[in-house]
């Protein structure tokens, strides 16, 4: 059968298909015991997912589309603990290499403390400062294309003093994140600060953060896969604190979601400040629910890194011992003596 006979069989099912998830929205639509279009638009999407009118990426797009009002800042933002900024006193040269190692191109800047935020630096206007300070191929000031000699830049100049700091947003945790987005998007402003109750700062929302939400997780040619669920070589579960409770419960078969500590965190760092109610040191050991055991392996007086999970000892009524079986192989009590 020829190319063309077959597209001319496939267009009309193409249109059949078509017309058919058409016919049934606009029947939704004409159905007034519905709460609104957006409640007829998600029941519609779940019809058109059971007979594949859309590819997966599509259903996720338009799902979270439709889920997007409800977003807030706060559940998009950056929490102030994982802010990579720099104060204003920051050198030319030390700028460089936390840019180097930043892994941004926008980072906040602040006074005293991240309390007092001050503007924003991005990358290409520090490049633009550093290069038109450099010198062309007779010693003068660089032509547009021609820079032969960054010698004449004084690095040890202030990020201050060379005044090229961009203003940033500041917006409360319980801002809509359309709305913000739309702020953004008029102001052509990518990035702002996240401010509590007291004028601290609480956290940070690029533009990128607020599209994630709707696309999917966006990474670039820098940056490295997250891999929060690691396994040492003895077997046992070694978890960045910042991993959540769901992904926690079924990599240890437990269900952390269901203690009472859990319903005010989301992570596993958080469930365990809430259970030791202070930040745990390095080497301490937390109980866990469930015969478990948390055992910091990396922390700073902030805020807990990683955490290493066994099983708790079976005590003299045996307790514990009877729920080992059902925790993945190498949790048993391999913590070190």
């Amino acid at each position: 059968m020829s190319d063309e006979k077959r597209d001319e069989r496939s267009a009309p099912e193409t249109d059949a298909v078509r017309e058919g998830w058409i016919d049934r929205l606009r029947q939704r639509f004409s159905l007034k015991s519905r709460e609104s279009i957006r409640d007829d638009l998600e029941e519609v999407l779940a019809e058109a997912t059971e007979a594949a009118e859309f590819s997966p990426h599509e259903r996720a797009m338009l799902t979270n589309v439709l889920a997007f009002h409800r977003v807030r800042v706060s559940d998009v933002m950056v929490p102030r603990a994982d802010i990579v900024s720099v104060a204003a006193e920051t050198s030319l040269g030390e700028l460089l290499a936390l840019f180097r190692t930043a892994g941004h191109s926008r980072l906040p800047v602040y006074g005293e403390t991240l309390d007092e935020p001050l503007g924003m630096i991005h990358i290409r206007d520090l490049m633009d400062t550093l290069t038109s300070h450099g010198e062309g191929p007779s010693g003068d000031p660089p032509a547009s294309n021609r820079i032969t000699s960054l010698a004449a830049v004084d690095l040890s100049s202030t990020l201050q003093a060379a005044r090229i700091l961009r203003p940033v947003l500041f917006v409360p945790r319980s801002m809509p994140a359309i709305d913000l987005l739309v702020r953004m998007q008029a102001s052509r402003t990518h990035m702002a600060l996240v401010i509590d109750e007291y004028g601290g700062t609480d956290g940070l929302v690029s533009i990128e953060d607020l599209v994630e939400a709707v696309v999917g997780d966006i990474e670039d040619e820098h940056d490295e896969a997250a891999d929060t669920m690691i396994r040492d070589e003895g077997g046992v579960l070694l978890i960045d604190a910042r991993a959540s409770l769901e992904d926690v419960s079924k990599a240890v078969g437990r269900d952390l979601l269901a203690g009472v500590e859990a319903e005010e965190v989301d992570t596993l760092g958080g469930l365990i400040v809430t259970r030791a109610g202070r930040v745990p040191l390095r080497g301490e050991v937390i109980e866990g629910p469930d015969g478990l055991e948390f055992e910091v392996v990396d922390a700073d007086p902030r805020r807990l890194k990683r955490v290493r999970v066994h099983q708790r000892s079976a005590g003299p009524s045996g307790e514990d011992a009877a729920t080992a079986a059902d925790v993945p192989a190498g949790m048993a009590s391999d913590r070190p003596a």
